[in-house]
């Protein structure tokens, strides 16, 4: 009977697969469509906001998980709550996503501070149910309890940290769905090991919809995520660390970001992550230093290649992402399998 947990996690899968190309079919029909960056001449011929599929996808399969919890297993341990909270800060996230989209990058979306404070907003769902645990082990000093810290300030500023800066790492084909892939796997692992499995099948019904997704926004992409899919990836992924308890690993798993968000910074938020396309299909350094991981990640396989492509560059942003992953299994061992 367990095994029919399992099955919101192929609904999500089908749901995006079945999905998709109907989306792409209706952008074209109707001219939704968005430049390709890394391509010479930035053909604008990529369906848009493709992430609509993937968070609808997401939100039925999870509903699904709870109906099989309630009405077969007839569960009644407060994971519910936990879950409906998760899904609102997702879906709220989504809609701010979806918002900035229709505005369009290029006329800056909203406003940094508007949207800052509506990613803020955001968190409120798990600062009302008090989630995640209040205490930290912190070196000499042992256990310390945090309080109202912890739900009024830390929940809202790991919300709004993991959404905005998820959404930087981005604008190559595959790039954002091909890290939630890697991430939330991982994640998902992490919190089956440490004793959440309802945590895990909620990850995993969203990768399996990006494993969909993936499939079409590949190098070259079809469609392309849109910010509605970065900041619902970026919250579920700060979700996941607060309500399992395992926020360090999270922190660490996001250096990628973190170095990214410095880099960002560097450029004062206005370089763009995208490469210099030539007309041969290949990429270069827009820029004479560097801004962001892509570029990082361009500069390096031009030192052991003539030309890069916008696929090599996201490969190897991948297998940085992996790395990163099996030092966290490493690093974090004994508090994984105590």
């Amino acid at each position: 009977m367990e095994e029919l947990l399992f099955l919101s996690i192929l609904i999500s899968f089908a749901l995006s697969m079945i999905l998709l190309p109907k989306w792409i079919k209706k952008c074209n029909k109707t001219g939704l469509l968005w430049e390709d960056m890394n391509k010479y001449n930035h053909p604008k011929n990529v369906a848009s906001s493709g992430g609509i599929i993937v968070v609808m996808s997401f939100v039925i399969a999870v509903l699904i998980y709870i109906a099989i919890r309630t009405f077969i297993f007839q569960d009644s341990d407060g994971i519910t709550t936990k879950i409906f909270a998760m899904l609102s800060i997702v879906l709220i996230l989504a809609i701010v996503g979806l918002v900035d989209d229709l505005l369009g990058w290029r006329h800056g979306g909203l406003s940094v501070r508007f949207r800052i404070f509506l990613v803020f907003a955001a968190s409120i769902p798990l600062v009302v149910i008090n989630a995640g645990n209040h205490t930290i082990n912190l070196p000499f000093l042992g256990e310390l309890s945090l309080g109202l810290i912890y739900p009024l300030i830390l929940v809202p500023i790991g919300i709004a940290g993991a959404t905005t800066t998820y959404n930087f790492l981005a604008g190559f084909n595959g790039l954002e769905a091909g890290q939630g892939i890697i991430i939330l796997s991982f994640l998902s692992f992490v919190a089956y090991v440490t004793g959440n499995p309802w945590l895990s099948i909620v990850g995993l019904c969203m990768v399996a919809s990006l494993i969909a997704f993936y499939v079409f926004n590949k190098y070259p992409a079809k469609v392309f995520p849109g910010d509605i899919m970065t900041y619902s990836v970026g919250a579920l992924i700060a979700c996941m660390a607060i309500l399992g308890n395992f926020e360090k690993i999270a922190v660490f798993i996001f250096f990628l970001y973190i170095i990214e968000t410095f880099l960002k910074l560097r450029g004062n938020l206005k370089k763009q992550s995208f490469g210099l396309p030539r007309k041969d299909g290949s990429i270069d350094m827009p820029y004479n230093k560097i801004y962001g991981i892509s570029h990082l990640s361009i500069f390096l396989l031009k030192k052991i290649k003539k030309k890069v492509y916008e696929k090599d560059a996201v490969y190897l942003i991948f297998i940085f992402q992996i790395i990163i992953c099996l030092l966290a299994l490493l690093i974090f061992k004994e508090a994984l399998f105590a």
